[in-house]
C-alpha cells in the first residue's frame, strides 16, 4: 500500500465544486435529548435527507463525472444491496450514463423500485453482495463497462468529503465527529477534511459489533477479512476495509468504536421519536455510540457532530426495529406470571397492571403445564411501560402483590 491513493485538499475542492449544483446541502438538526445526556450541544449531519436518502451520490457522482468521455459508452455497472445501488443509478441518468446494478435475490423490494426507478437497469444475482459483485465484474470484463466501487477509489473518497466540508462550514466549532463506518469511505473523507483544516477536530468511527471488521485491521495495519458477521446495519456490513479507505483512516481518524444491536435499535427509535427523522439502521450508529458509550466512553468533547448517514429502511424492518428499540429501551415488558386457577384471578391481575398505569399489548392465559400446581395458571403477558423506571415500578407492584413473576428476554 503507497501513499499515492491519498487524496489532495485539492480533489475535495473540485469534488464540492463538480458537487454544488446537483447535491443538496444536507442541514444540521439540534438534538435536545442527546444534548442533556453528553452534557454538551449535539448535531445532527442528516444526510438520510440527502438524493436517494444517503451520502452514496455525493461519491457516485464524483466517480462518474470524472470518467474519460470513451467510458461514457459503454456504461457503468454497481453491486449493492441498497444505498450504493441507487447512488449509482441517480447520478448515472444525471450524467447521461446507461447503469447495470446487480443486487442479491433478498434485496428489499423498495430498495429494488428505488433503483429502478433512478434508471437503471436491475439483475438480481446470489444471496449476497459478494455473489452480486461477482457478477458485477463479469458483466464490465464482459461489456467494457466501468466497475463503480461503493468506496475503494479516490473520487469516491473525495466525494464523500465533502459531508465534512458542509459540516464545518455549518458548524465551524465542532469538536467532535461520529461517522457510521463500513467499507470507509465516509469515515476517510470526513477525516481528511479534518486533517486539512481542522486538525484539532476527533473523528471517530462508528461499526455495528457483529460486522467489525475495522478494529482487527488497524491493529495489524492492512485490511482484514471478516470470516463471519450479522447485523440489523446492513449498511454498514462490509466484511473487508476498502484499501483506499483504510490508508486514510489509518492516517486521520482518531478512533473506531463499536456498539451492539441495541444500542442500533434504540438510536433508530430515538431518531424517530425526538428529531422526527426516518432513519436506517446503518445511518443510526453514530447516534448508537452517544448512547450506548457515553461521553467518557468516547472520550468526546463538544460540541459533538453525528452523522445520520442514510434512512433508506424497508417497512418491515422498521416495524420490527421500532419493537426491537421499545424493547431495548425498557417500554416493553414480557413477563410469565403464576396465578391461582380461580375465577376472577386473571381479571385481579390486570387489575394491578392497569392501577400502576401499564397497558397490555399481548396476553396467554394457559391452565395447564407440567410446572403449574393444580390450583395454578400461568399468564403469558407483554405490556408497554413508560421506561426502565415504570417497568420497575410494575414487576415491584406485581411481585408485592404476591404474584411470582418470570421476566422474558
Amino acid at each position: 500500500m503507497t501513499r499515492m491513493t491519498l487524496i489532495a485538499w485539492q480533489d475535495v475542492e473540485a469534488a464540492a465544486r463538480l458537487l454544488e449544483p446537483v447535491i443538496r446541502r444536507t442541514p444540521l438538526v439540534a438534538s435536545r435529548v442527546l444534548s442533556e445526556r453528553t452534557g454538551f450541544q449535539v448535531l445532527l449531519k442528516c444526510e438520510n435527507l440527502q438524493r436517494t436518502g444517503s451520502f452514496k451520490p455525493r461519491g457516485a457522482y464524483n466517480r462518474i463525472a470524472n470518467l474519460p468521455a470513451a467510458d461514457h459508452e459503454h456504461g457503468v455497472v454497481a453491486a449493492s444491496a441498497g444505498n450504493h445501488a441507487q447512488g449509482v443509478a441517480w447520478a448515472a441518468s444525471a450524467l447521461g450514463i446507461r447503469s447495470t446494478v446487480f443486487m442479491p435475490i433478498g434485496a428489499s423490494l423498495p430498495k429494488l423500485a428505488a433503483t429502478r426507478a433512478y434508471g437503471a437497469t436491475v439483475h438480481q444475482v446470489g444471496d449476497t453482495v459478494d455473489h452480486a459483485l461477482a457478477a458485477a465484474r463479469e458483466f464490465a470484463d464482459h461489456t467494457g463497462a466501468t466497475m463503480i466501487h461503493p468506496f475503494d477509489h479516490p473520487d469516491v473518497v473525495a466525494g464523500q468529503a465533502t459531508v465534512g466540508l458542509e459540516l464545518l462550514e455549518q458548524m465551524p466549532d465542532v469538536q467532535t465527529v461520529l461517522v457510521p463506518l463500513g467499507g470507509g469511505g465516509l469515515l476517510a473523507g470526513i477525516a481528511t477534511v479534518m486533517h486539512h483544516r481542522a486538525p484539532h477536530v476527533r473523528v471517530i468511527g462508528v461499526q455495528a459489533d457483529a460486522a467489525a471488521a475495522w478494529p482487527d485491521s488497524l491493529d495489524v495495519g492492512k485490511p482484514v477479512a471478516l470470516q463471519w458477521m450479522s447485523t440489523m446495519a446492513d449498511g454498514i456490513a462490509v466484511g473487508m476495509p476498502g484499501v483506499v479507505p483504510f490508508e486514510h483512516v489509518a492516517k486521520y481518524a482518531a478512533d473506531v468504536v463499536t456498539v451492539d444491536e441495541d444500542a442500533l435499535s434504540g438510536a433508530l427509535l430515538l431518531c424517530m421519536e425526538r428529531a422526527k427523522l426516518v432513519v436506517e439502521p446503518a445511518g443510526a450508529a453514530a447516534v448508537a455510540a452517544l448512547l450506548a458509550h457515553g461521553p467518557e466512553g468516547l472520550g468526546v468533547t463538544g460540541p459533538v457532530c453525528a452523522v445520520v448517514s442514510g434512512g433508506n429502511v424497508d417497512p418491515l424492518l422498521l416495524t420490527r426495529m421500532i419493537g426491537h428499540g421499545l424493547a431495548a429501551g425498557g417500554r416493553y415488558l414480557a413477563m410469565r406470571i403464576t396465578i391461582p386457577d380461580r375465577p376472577g384471578s386473571l381479571g385481579r391481575m390486570l387489575a394491578e397492571i392497569g392501577r400502576v398505569g401499564a397497558s397490555v399489548f399481548e396476553i396467554a392465559h394457559s391452565r395447564t403445564g407440567a410446572w403449574l400446581a393444580i390450583d395454578e395458571a400461568e399468564v403469558a403477558i407483554t405490556v408497554e411501560t413508560r421506561g426502565r423506571t415504570h417497568r420497575d415500578e410494575v414487576l415491584e407492584a406485581l411481585r408485592a402483590s404476591g404474584y411470582t413473576v418470570r421476566v422474558q428476554d
